[in-house]
């Protein structure tokens, strides 16, 4: 089964491709190939067998792709199950410190009610932010940062 976005950087630019090379290259069905030469992908000549150069390849794949990116702006986190950016329930978020210059974003999805999340860096979070109402909070410690063993262990020595 081939990918759904393939990586255009497999393809190596100096290089001329058949449609079945380049299915095997990218583990898709040689339909796929033809259709993506339908949809733009210019091979060299009309001739038989198709030919296709590495450079357009990556040129096509790297367009295709960039065409179906979503952008989220300020204030928007994007949500995978609704597939879009989205502005927090209630214009609320939290800011999650994860070290001195990361953070992670979370609010509720107004369509799904799920969970979303953004990365963020903590300088640019003033132009991330937008008008959200945001509060900034610092990670919990993992468990092996903590000073006190797991509660859950038993460290006695007495059941042995």
């Amino acid at each position: 089964m081939g990918y759904r976005h393939p990586n255009p950087r497999l393809a190596k630019i100096h290089h001329s491709y058949s449609v079945e090379d380049l299915a095997r290259l990218f583990k898709v069905h040689k339909n796929t190939v033809r259709n993506w030469v339908g949809q733009g992908l210019e091979p060299i000549d009309d001739r038989r067998p198709t030919l296709i150069r590495g450079q357009e390849v990556r040129r096509f794949l790297a367009d295709r792709r960039a065409r179906t990116k979503q952008t989220c702006g300020p204030g928007r986190i994007y949500c995978l199950p609704c597939r879009a950016p989205k502005m927090p329930a209630g214009n609320m978020a939290e800011c999650i410190r994860g070290g001195d210059t990361t953070g992670t974003l979370q609010g509720i999805c107004p369509d799904c009610n799920r969970m979303i999340y953004r990365r963020v860096n903590l300088l640019n979070l003033d132009a991330v932010r937008g008008d959200l109402d945001l509060s900034i909070t610092q990670a919990r410690l993992r468990i092996e940062e903590t000073a006190k063993p797991n509660v859950n262990c038993d460290s006695s020595g007495d059941n042995y």
